[in-house]
């Protein structure tokens, strides 16, 4: 019965023009979008790594100078490309694509991709993550709406029911027949993107299993579309009714509780403006961490330390340069200040991030959309991980430049020149992603929400419906 209910389904849906035309649209969507996206991951990896080459030989042909004029002169981090982002993107275009690095000074990331769009790039792009996670639960709809009210329309159920078919197999074959095609088409654009990527020279490393998560993650999204699309169908008797319900719970899944989630989110628990952020980091370099604690004093303090413990009357004496001591003692100061006021917006990141948890019950579109993101390493935590990546290597290399100044001078002596060859045993920044198995399980509560959601779903379906 399973068998022939699900040839039965496939060969109606093959046989309607409407259907035909909106899958056929929908993979052309597809593909334009890989094609699309295919090109700018391309595009913009060489010129991550042109940009990295290049500024890595303007930092070692910087001749003979000062160390600390080399602190200022300062170079970039560069934010790599992960593969995965081909599928989706996340927050890539949000986040910048380069820091700073510079004494004194922790920057943020520069250079978003949305910075340069214009007011048409809050209608979306058209990206492989757009067509899955939006365009594809559209189509279940099409696919699913009269699933079994034109059973109910046309007398047809009350005729396989008298002939004894369990409930259970007419629905199992209904659910496959709209599973089947969007199963295949899914896998082909994942097997195609899996190609492209594996095929890429030096742009980044490819991990077929990270692709089969996401995979994973997608199916898992459009089984619950299915089973709440049919299980509206089997509980109305209007196929215009169903397909209106259907809409409606496509549009709150998708649209209406994701912009609820991130306005309750924002408002709970705001970041501070660019002003306020600003303005906090100056009035902790001016009167210390503490409030009460200001650098000069400390570095005063600092200087009879230093003084005592090496037993010395003067500066003068000292067996290293003190200007560049005391310099890497502010720059370790200043790191502390930043990372206060960073780590209070991570923290803000980390209780909205929970608010979304708490709210995926509500759309099974919000932990499918994080755990994607997480994968492809275009989330915000990852983001994260990065901007802290750099601002260690910046502290590593202040702290480089200041050790190297100490030693190799006197106190008030600003007159001294590294060599050319100084800058090359600094290495590179570089930086790599967590691996999929960290991702995994830092977004383990988003795991076993979607895995609650199919749950719920199935016996929504299969339970509710004994009496259909």
């Amino acid at each position: 019965m399973i068998r022939s209910t699900f040839l039965k389904e496939l060969k109606e849906l093959s046989r309607d023009g409407r259907v035909r035309i909106s899958f056929l649209i929908v993979v052309l969507l597809m593909a334009a979008a890989t094609w699309i996206s295919k090109s700018q991951y391309t595009t913009i990896n060489e010129q991550y790594q042109e940009a990295e080459t290049a500024e890595r030989h303007i930092w070692e042909a910087q001749g003979e100078k000062n160390p600390h004029s080399a602190a200022h002169y300062g170079t970039y981090a560069f934010k790599p490309k992960y593969p995965l982002s081909l599928v989706d993107h996340g927050v890539d275009k949000f986040t910048g694509t380069s820091i700073f690095l510079e004494a004194h000074k922790r920057n943020e990331a520069q250079f978003s991709k949305a910075a340069d769009q214009t007011g048409l790039a809050r209608f979306g792009d058209l990206t492989p993550d757009f067509v899955l996670l939006f365009i594809l639960p559209l189509l279940i709809v099409f696919l699913g709406y009269n699933a079994f009210t034109k059973e109910k329309e046309m007398g047809t159920l009350v005729l396989l029911k008298s002939q004894g078919t369990p409930v259970w197999k007419l629905i199992f074959g209904k659910w496959l027949a709209i599973f089947a095609p969007i199963f295949i088409a899914v896998a082909v654009l994942f097997v195609v993107a899996g190609i492209v990527l594996s095929n890429l020279k030096d742009f980044g490393v490819f991990s077929w299993e990270s692709l089969g998560v996401m995979f994973l993650v997608y199916m898992a999204y459009y089984v619950i579309f299915i089973n709440l699309v049919l299980f509206i169908s089997s509980k109305v008797k209007k196929s215009g009714i169903s397909l209106v319900l259907s809409l409606g719970a496509w549009i709150l899944a998708c649209l209406a509780v994701p912009k609820a989630a991130s306005n309750v989110a924002e408002s709970q628990y705001p970041y501070p403006t660019r002003q306020e952020f600003a303005a906090n980091i100056t009035e902790d370099k001016k009167n210390g961490i503490d409030g009460h604690d200001p650098w000069n004093k400390q570095a005063k303090m600092l200087e009879d330390e230093v003084l005592k413990q090496h037993n010395v009357d003067s500066l003068e004496q000292l067996p290293f340069n003190f200007d560049a001591y005391r310099m890497q003692k502010g720059e370790e100061h200043t790191a502390e200040i930043y990372f206060k006021h960073y780590k209070h917006l991570k923290t803000q990141f980390e209780q909205q991030s929970k608010l979304y948890r708490n709210l995926a019950v509500l759309s099974p579109f919000l932990p499918a959309r994080f755990m994607s993101m997480a994968v492809a390493n275009t989330d915000y935590a990852t983001h994260w991980d990065f901007a802290d990546a750099a601002e260690t290597y910046r502290v590593d290399l202040q702290a480089f430049l200041n050790g190297n100044f100490a030693v190799n001078s006197s106190y008030g002596d600003w007159s001294y020149r590294a060599d050319e060859s100084t800058w090359k045993e600094m290495p590179a920044f570089d930086y790599d992603p967590p691996e999929l198995s960290e991702t995994l399980s830092r977004n383990s509560s988003n795991s076993a929400i979607l895995s609650a959601w199919i749950l719920g779903s199935f016996s929504l379906l299969f339970l509710t419906t004994k009496k259909l």
